[in-house]
């Protein structure tokens, strides 16, 4: 098999660290090799917060090199345009429909761009883009944290993997009382019409 490599973005608070966690456990799951590296920032304080996974027969190293994602899986979208050198010409960007804007935007210094500039960016680059409302299903089934497993829902609908192999390392990882929601989140996110024609 082929190196995979995922590169999962947000902020501070939004769940992009146990992301990471459930993708890089599915890839040992699954039998293969898979590391993890991750970097927090002022993850605390809403700051940005980047982790690379990679499954393989063999991995080395757990970074991804710039223009080597095979997925970039963005929670915010500032974030997903922050870290558009990574996604491999013809890769696949999966970008929760959230803004969350920095000091820089709210203060007028810089603009925020508009989600078609995101877009028009993505579509020079990415061969299939998934425009995902993961805080609005969240919010429907009343726990906003749920977010990232709409996500990775998201993600399972584009990769080879059974949905089952995702949902048992996911019930792993959250609390038992919240593996009902998770699950539901998981197939609105996997079920979900968010293909962007490009």
């Amino acid at each position: 098999m082929n190196t995979t490599n995922f590169v999962l973005v947000g902020v501070g608070g939004q769940g992009t660290i146990l992301a990471s966690d459930v993708v890089a456990q599915t890839g040992l799951y699954l039998g293969l090799d898979a590391k993890k590296s991750e970097v927090h920032g002022m993850s605390q304080r809403g700051g940005a917060v980047i982790s690379h996974v990679r499954w393989a027969e063999k991995v080395a190293s757990p970074l991804c090199e710039k223009g080597t994602a095979d997925y970039l899986i963005a929670q915010e979208m500032l974030e997903s345009l922050r870290w558009i050198d990574f996604l491999r010409p013809g890769g696949t960007v999966i970008i929760n429909k959230q803004h969350i804007h920095p000091t820089s935007t709210v203060f007028a210094s810089v603009t925020y761009p508009s989600d078609q500039e995101i877009l028009t960016t993505f579509k020079k680059v990415a061969g299939k883009i998934l425009w995902v409302d993961a805080l609005g299903v969240a919010k429907q089934l009343q726990n906003l944290r749920v977010a990232n497993s709409v996500l990775i829902g998201a993600l399972s609908s584009v990769m080879d993997v059974p949905p089952d192999d995702w949902l048992e390392v996911l019930a792993a990882r959250v609390p038992a009382r919240h593996i009902e929601v998770n699950r539901q989140a998981f197939f609105a996110g996997r079920e979900g019409q968010w293909l962007v024609e490009n």
